[in-house]
């Protein structure tokens, strides 16, 4: 697939941290993650310090499919409200997904850290009402989180007017975000892998596998068998053609990074923005000091129409956030759009699929929320394979899809 549109800021900022070697023998394995992209380094990772060895392939150079594209808000509050998650599965398994979220947000934290060379910072999450018919929606939504134990201020206009210069009729305000630098992250990660004896192979494409009672033998392109007890497809939007159900839709996003702007960030330099008009408008500040805006989402999923759109949809977002931020002097420097996918309900899914038995998993952390999700997918296929139930296993599978 082609993924992603324009000049994404990590690939120009980081170039190529490092090029892994293509597969060339046969390997043997516990566990093959296909996919080495934030998802399947993270998933790599787990397994890998829980003592399972370890192959890791991609088609791609690390982390430059998805990865490269993504603009890395890490936040617990999950594209689809906690009232509407109520509603559709039960205010039990909205706030168990929540709690997941915002536990995965510690998680990524004391992993950056132990980590060298990873730009990780904690931030504050601003939900605003973009429309004055949404007030009453939003302060809903912050009173049934506030009711389920979630800190967060709700904010009414004077207050986001005197704290934060936006004129909106009432917000959210959670102390639990971050933002990192995905790419960063994903190869930081792939070298810990290699350091715990497990293999890490770029521009190594599968291209079919099949599963019998003991085992899960694969084959790449170029004709290498890769035999492995356990198979995890984590190869991002891409993992859908490995099943004949449709499990999400495709979508395309845009994106675009500022000139550094030292200084003049303001409130921004410790506060992730996003609206509550879908789809929404989101941005964060950069290490150094520019400001990483994204949004314009549109159904499209046509290559050559998403890069026609690139600098018409950066200048609208540019535009937007000018009316809501007039001090700053924004600058475009880089735009690009990128591929992501959609579920029904905002939620990922994770673990086996009936098309192919138990020895094969996916890893489709799709949404909003992806870093966010991929670091509880990773939780929940390690403790898949060392026999263990993780508490989202149930919510977070193929089944939930025909749950009405």
């Amino acid at each position: 697939m082609d993924l992603k549109s324009g000049v994404p800021f990590w690939q120009i900022k980081n170039g190529l941290l490092h090029a892994f070697p293509r597969l060339v023998e046969p390997v043997r394995c516990d566990v093959l993650v296909v996919g080495a992209g934030i998802t399947g380094a993270l998933i790599g990772d787990h397994l890998a310090r829980a003592g399972m060895t370890v192959c890791v392939i991609d088609q791609r150079e690390a982390g430059w499919g998805s990865t490269s594209a993504s603009t890395a808000l890490l936040q617990y509050e999950i594209d689809t409200e906690m009232q509407a998650l109520a509603k559709r599965y039960g205010e039990a398994d909205a706030v168990l997904a929540y709690k997941a979220c915002e536990q995965a947000i510690g998680s990524l934290r004391k992993i950056a850290k132990s980590l060298r060379g990873v730009d990780f910072q904690s931030m504050q999450s601003l939900y605003y009402a973009s429309r004055w018919f949404h007030k009453t929606r939003v302060e809903r939504e912050g009173a049934l989180r506030l009711a389920n134990g979630f800190r967060l201020e709700v904010l009414d206009r004077a207050a986001m007017t005197a704290r934060f210069g936006i004129d909106a009729p009432s917000a959210l305000l959670t102390p639990v975000a971050a933002e990192t630098d995905p790419y960063q992250l994903a190869h930081r990660l792939l070298g810990r892998i290699e350091t715990h004896g497990g293999h890490v192979h770029a521009r190594t494409a599968l291209k079919t596998f099949t599963t019998a009672r003991a085992e899960v033998r694969a084959e790449t392109e170029d004709g290498i068998t890769i035999r492995c007890k356990q198979l995890i497809l984590a190869a991002g939007y891409e993992s859908q053609t490995w099943l004949r159900q449709r499990v999400a839709a495709n979508r395309s996003s845009y994106a675009f990074v500022s000139e550094p702007m030292p200084g003049q960030l303001g409130m921004l330099k410790n506060t992730l923005v996003w609206e509550s008009a879908r789809p929404y408008l989101y941005l964060r500040r950069t290490a150094d000091e520019r400001l990483l805006v994204g949004g314009e989402d549109d159904h499209y999923d046509i290559p050559l129409r998403r890069d026609a759109r690139v600098a018409a949809k950066a200048d609208t977002l540019r535009t937007r956030v000018s009316r809501l931020f007039p001090q700053l002097p924004l600058r475009i420097a880089f735009a690009w759009a990128g591929t992501f996918a959609e579920t029904e309900d905002g939620l990922p899914c994770f673990g086996p699929h009936e098309q192919h038995g138990p020895r094969v998993h996916f890893a489709m952390a799709y949404g909003g929320n992806g870093i966010t999700y991929s670091l509880i997918g990773a939780e929940l296929l390690r403790d898949a394979l060392l026999g263990k139930t993780h508490p989202c296993a149930e919510l977070f599978s193929f089944a939930r899809l025909t749950r009405r």
